[in-house]
């Protein structure tokens, strides 16, 4: 059925939610936006961070901008380009605002630390290389409660879970027969959801990597699925039968049909949802559109009650959300995005307000929300322990904890890159493609490691001559 728009008046202090977008002296000008047609957002923010997938010859590579610098870009901003491919997704460790995780066509999963203040110049060492996939990585995602956890999914059909206190994959899921589209976490982080091209929605355990349910869509394509918070309901975007925009929500213990399917029109670009677990609300976002609907969830009928839509003439390429403790509460500001105009070459903030007018902290609108501590390490979130996330509260303004420092664990783990070159080599290459990108980058590995005997027998010629000069000099002394 196709969904009706007509207002609803029940009840809700929702329901006169508005957008507004940031004047441009709080939007980012200058940026080359990536030209990447692969269905991801290209954008990751945090309360300290915007990061962008920008188009660069030779490999991939990313900017990271302070979310405070706001105006025009320099054009010789640095950028962070260690990828000999494109940058297909990228992600903040929830936890670590300045650890960024970011995934490639050359087959490669990095960690990248980025330095107080922003880059000054551009980056090119990764803390961590992760090579286990054998074609393109096109998803990542981190775990929920646990911050040395990393989900990755590639073209080769695979999730690897990656333990980064040791830089290792633990886990590797085999599951899907085709190309994986998107991974959701539940709250605690014990189940995974994804959407595959083979029409499959699936909801896994992953350390174990059983399949608990999983649905064959056959009137509803489905492209994205997320978590419903704690509700213990997946929602997924994708197509009916007859090409219309269509959403589903579904009972996650039990896939065999969707509680509800809506139409939402006749458009062809890919709904990107987001949730909200404090609010309950669902922002709908379509590639190419220049709308966001919304959407309050409840748990009984209608399950899905339609709000209000945000407008725009600008088309969206993709949306970074920030978290919530990097929101404006004094403004009653609920969701913010950051949206990518990129024939404009323009990111701009639209925040979701919800018009009050007392000056007083919102209660209501503010409820406890998972925090920047995580539950547990990634050793006790692999021995089966499973821990909500450590809750904060955004009154009195958020301050940020300045005792949790990643540095520590991912500096040890440098000579992983060999390993992942080792492991690379036992898996063949597929393409004329991967195999130019295997040969260029086993030529790079050369170019370190001449270099790397060159400047050592430069350092021993020294060192020979200090030992001659000294051998010549004693007898004087004697």
């Amino acid at each position: 059925m196709i969904m009706s728009w007509r207002p609803t008046y029940r009840s809700s202090k929702f329901r006169n939610v508005y957008g507004k977008v940031g004047n441009r002296e709080h939007c980012f000008d200058g940026v080359p936006i990536t030209k990447n047609v692969h269905d991801n957002h290209f954008c990751a923010v945090n309360s300290t961070f915007l990061a962008v997938v920008t188009e660069s010859a030779g490999g991939g590579s990313f900017i990271v901008i302070p979310v405070s610098q706001c105006g025009r870009l320099d054009s010789h901003y640095p950028k962070v380009c260690g990828h000999q491919g494109n940058v297909l997704d990228i992600k903040w460790n929830p936890f670590f605002e300045n650890i960024i995780a970011s995934c490639s066509e050359d087959t490669s999963v990095r960690v990248w630390e980025i330095p107080e203040g922003g880059l000054r110049r551009n980056m090119t060492e990764a803390v961590l290389e992760l090579y286990g996939h054998s074609r393109r990585v096109g998803v990542i995602e981190w775990h929920p409660t646990s911050s040395a956890i990393l989900f990755s999914a590639g073209y080769d059909y695979k999730v690897l879970i990656w333990n980064l206190e040791i830089g290792e994959p633990v886990k590797m899921i085999d599951c899907h027969t085709d190309v994986i589209l998107s991974m959701s976490f539940n709250t605690d982080g014990s189940l995974l959801a994804t959407s595959c091209k083979d029409k499959k929605l699936r909801v896994i355990e992953p350390r174990s990597g059983a399949v608990l349910q999983q649905a064959s869509c056959k009137n509803h394509r489905v492209n994205r699925v997320v978590f419903l918070g704690n509700m213990k309901r997946l929602l997924t975007t994708g197509f009916s039968r007859w090409n219309t925009r269509q959403i589903a929500l579904w009972d996650q213990e039990d896939l065999s049909m969707p509680i509800m399917e809506e139409d939402i029109d006749g458009l062809s670009g890919l709904l990107f949802p987001f949730y909200d677990a404090d609010t309950h609300m669902l922002y709908l976002a379509g590639k190419g559109d220049g709308n966001i609907r919304y959407f309050e969830i409840t748990t009984e009928k209608p399950f899905l009650q339609y709000l209000m839509e945000f407008r725009s003439p600008a088309p969206q390429k993709g949306l970074g959300v920030m978290p919530k403790h990097g929101l404006d509460v004094g403004a009653c500001e609920v969701y913010r995005f950051y949206k990518l105009v990129t024939l404009k070459g323009l990111i701009e903030p639209i925040s979701m307000i919800v018009p009050r007018r007392s000056d007083t902290y919102q209660e209501d609108l503010y409820p406890m929300t998972a925090g920047t501590e995580p539950a547990l390490s990634a050793s006790e979130w692999l021995s089966g322990i499973n821990r909500d996330p450590v809750l904060m509260s955004l009154k009195e303004g958020y301050q940020r904890p300045n005792q949790l420092v990643f540095k520590a664990p991912v500096k040890e783990k440098k000579s992983v890159v060999v390993n992942g070159i080792d492991l690379l080599e036992n898996v063949p290459p597929r393409t004329e493609n991967e195999l130019l990108r295997m040969f260029f980058r086993q030529q790079d590995e050369l170019r370190r490691l001449k270099e790397e005997l060159t400047i050592k027998d430069v350092r021993i010629r020294q060192l020979e001559l200090e030992l001659n000069n000294l051998k010549n000099v004693s007898p004087n002394n004697v």
